[in-house]
């Protein structure tokens, strides 16, 4: 059976993380920006909730895990899996979600080789872990191993490295240690007074995007940033491009939201942020430790 691409020049995303009725976090942010950059996805919900639990306690969905598993299982089997070219996951819903989500990737990656797996290991913020163990540890142990590109936060990186830090170098040792070929640490120390920035380690580079911290921000960025990022890599922008437009995009979609008072990310107003942002980050490149760096 011959396979016609979904989309001539956009690989399709498999996009695995928690459904909101009402709101822009988890999947309905990352959907929208990947497909507001013209990929295709294959959207999978790991929980359905709705409204975020920070805005009060409300119902929540989650699939039963023979049904959850039997879904995936279609998946591995879609005879369109080649038309995917990357798999992203965030929030899971159940720690038997991610023996599940784990085969599916391993499938996608035999169908494709070239395919990215970005892990967002929703786990935690703000010093709290809010999974349960189990899930926790399935994420560190079975879905961490098999990432090409991380994106924790600070405290969710301290977690996955059982370390507590205090600089960036700090962090880009930790970053380097983690196993994924690119982390992305979106809670990195800033340089800028009373500033924000997301720091990209890999091979060779060790880079800070800044931009000026916004209180009170809605839930939602990390969400944002990781599939935005996503789209960026899967268009082949170097590690500095791709770093830069990611963070001016979500730094901008932030601003415009908060002048509007708005309480979740105004994403269907601000598209256009996520194609052509034009706020200024403050881009460094910061030292990797002597012989890190790969030829």
């Amino acid at each position: 059976m011959s396979q016609v691409p979904a989309s001539a020049d956009k690989a399709a995303v498999i996009a695995i993380s928690s459904h909101v009725v009402r709101g822009t976090v988890g999947n309905r942010a990352a959907v929208f920006a990947l497909e507001s950059l013209g990929h295709p996805v294959w959207s999978v919900p790991t929980v359905t909730l709705p409204w975020h639990p920070g805005h009060g306690p409300s119902t929540r969905v989650v699939p039963g895990a023979a049904d959850f598993a039997s879904m995936l299982a279609d998946l591995e089997r879609a005879p369109w899996l080649g038309e995917v070219g990357a798999v992203l996951t965030g929030y899971f819903g159940s720690p038997d979600q991610i023996e599940p989500a784990a085969r599916l990737v391993e499938a996608v990656k035999r169908r494709n080789p070239d395919a990215l797996f970005v892990l967002d290991p929703v786990t935690g913020d703000g010093g709290r872990l809010y999974l349960p163990p189990e899930t926790l540890a399935g994420i560190r142990d079975r879905l961490l191993p098999l990432a090409d590109v991380a994106t924790p936060n600070r405290f969710e990186l301290e977690f996955l490295t059982g370390l507590e830090f205090s600089t960036n170098a700090h962090l880009i040792e930790a970053a380097q240690a983690l196993g994924p070929a690119t982390v992305v640490v979106t809670s990195a120390f800033p340089l800028l007074k009373g500033g924000i920035g997301n720091l990209l380690v890999d091979g060779r580079h060790a880079l800070l995007a800044e931009h000026r911290e916004i209180a009170s921000a809605p839930h939602g960025l990390g969400d944002l940033t990781s599939a935005v990022l996503l789209a960026r890599m899967l268009a082949g922008l170097p590690p500095d491009k791709a770093l830069q437009t990611t963070t001016a995009a979500v730094y901008e979609i932030l601003a415009r939201t908060t002048k509007r008072g708005a309480d979740e990310l105004t994403l269907e107003t601000d598209a256009e942020s996520l194609k052509s942002p034009m706020a200024m980050v403050q881009m460094r490149s910061l030292g990797l430790p002597t012989g890190d760096r790969r030829a």
